[in-house]
């Protein structure tokens, strides 16, 4: 007998001190195509968003947080390896050309694969986007550590609001929208749309948190509002295809505004639902909520930019290595345990895995690109350990790669592994005008030797450099 509390004592002592505490549920809400500046506690000044500025008021809002990537698959596959855009599995939207390309493989570590193996019950609802049925089953969020699944596998099949079909594990769910089929994996438009896929996601949501509230558990709530509905924009001028446009329909606006407006306050009264739901299951003081986007704002619904400045006071949009493209919001609400207030902390994707590795009293695999944001979530800033680089890459139209260094200096080569860095310093010019290479050239040189080394070879994502533009930065 003695010999086994022995035992059982030295396991205790050798777990992290986060497991001998109540292990707090997590989830992780991610809306898609979000801009920083969408958001009133970010500064937006036209679209209301009551209840995140109220998540923000109550919780810890971050001004420097990244997304994984600049566009969807590559931002969501750093999100659930802990790995930055170089290291990665899937490092661009391959999508229908090369879906194996777009899918995680088995072996790769996942924060579901982590949490499910510590007692977490664990759920994705909403967007995949790494991995499908037929040629990327390696992917499928079951074999990536979900213990249960609903919504869209493919991206383009997400591009459609009110869908003919969600996926319920690996079944599809027929809904009753009669849609216009454009392409492949279920996309197209709603000639007849009366199921609105967030809708259901959002009360899929809720009722996961109630079934689990007894238990630890994560939520992945990946929202596909604000994005557009690409092929109903290229075949109908408007990609902003809500149920209704609530407080913006009687704006004198062209219905793409409406309806971008529209999506970002549906989104914003799914965040208050959840808020309120956690209260009132009396969970709410053990439950981390994060909300965050997958990549920058998105012009493709033919709605007008310069109404709402999704971007605020940053350059670029998605698709951009310029923080437009990259820089996310970020809401931790923790009610007892995160401290309202506001942080510059420079952070990104990668965070999340060592972060809930550590909540969850889980080991966190040796290879890992992020470092746990558990001290600046439970008041002790001074123990936050910082990122000397953060890094990025894009292979749409030419490779191109960025890099974040010391939390200041933002550097971004394309044309070549061995073209001159552009430098751009963010205390000073955050809308990344001005390139100071000339300035300051060892530093330029630092975070160009860095690029050179901070990706591994995959072969399914060589880079294919294109020659520079002419055009010079101002």
């Amino acid at each position: 007998m003695l010999r086994r509390f022995a035992l059982l004592l030295a396991t205790l002592l050798a777990l992290p001190a986060a497991a001998l505490e109540t292990r707090p549920n997590l989830i992780w809400i991610m809306a898609d195509d979000l801009g920083w500046g969408d958001l009133g506690c970010y500064g937006q000044k036209v679209i209301t968003t009551p209840n995140l500025d109220r998540m923000a008021a109550e919780g810890l809002r971050f001004t420097h947080y990244y997304a994984g990537a600049t566009v969807c698959a590559p931002s969501r596959s750093v999100l659930m390896t802990g790995l930055h855009h170089g290291h990665t599995r899937v490092r661009g939207n391959a999508g229908q050309t090369n879906p194996a390309a777009q899918a995680l493989k088995e072996g790769d570590i996942t924060v579901p694969g982590l949490l499910q193996k510590a007692g977490y019950r664990t759920a994705l609802i909403g967007k995949w986007g790494l991995g499908n049925v037929g040629a990327a089953e390696s992917g499928l969020p079951r074999k990536q550590g979900f213990d249960s699944f609903y919504g869209y596998l493919s991206q383009h099949h997400a591009h459609n609001h009110f869908p003919d079909y969600l996926w319920r594990n690996e079944t599809k769910e027929p809904l009753s929208n009669v849609i216009v089929p454009v392409g492949e994996d279920g996309a197209g438009y709603a000639t007849d749309a009366i199921h609105f896929a967030d809708d259901l996601f959002a009360e899929e949501s809720l009722k996961f948190v109630e079934e689990n509230r007894e238990r630890p558990f994560f939520l992945y709530w990946s929202l596909v509002i604000p994005h557009a509905n690409n092929e109903r924009a290229r075949l109908l001028g408007d990609g902003a295809h809500v149920p209704d446009y609530g407080p913006y329909a009687g704006k004198d606006w062209p219905n793409p505004d409406k309806g971008q407006a529209a999506m970002i306050s549906r989104l914003d009264g799914y965040v208050g639902r959840m808020m309120e739901h956690l209260h009132k299951l009396g969970i709410a003081n053990n439950t981390l909520v994060i909300f965050t986007s997958d990549n920058g704002p998105h012009n493709e619904s033919k709605h007008d930019l310069t109404r709402f400045n999704p971007a605020g006071p940053y350059t670029g949009i998605k698709r951009s290595l310029t923080d437009g493209g990259i820089r996310v919001p970020f809401i931790a609400w923790w009610p007892g345990q995160v401290k309202p207030g506001v942080t510059d902390h420079p952070g990104y994707f990668p965070d999340f895995l060592p972060t809930a590795a550590e909540l969850a009293g889980a080991p966190p695999p040796e290879r890992t690109d992020g470092l746990s944001l558990v001290p600046l979530l439970t008041g002790r800033p001074q123990d936050q350990k910082k990122h000397e680089f953060l890094y990025w890459e894009f292979h749409e139209g030419g490779f191109r790669q960025a890099a974040l260094y010391q939390g200041r200096w933002k550097g971004i080569r394309t044309g070549g592994p061995d073209t001159p860095v552009q430098l751009y310093d963010q205390r000073n010019d955050v809308a990344e005008l001005n390139d100071v290479a000339p300035a300051h050239p060892e530093i330029a040189a630092k975070i160009g030797e860095y690029l050179k080394t901070a990706r591994t070879e995959l072969a399914e994502w060589q880079p294919q450099w294109k020659a520079p533009s002419r055009k010079k930065a101002k």
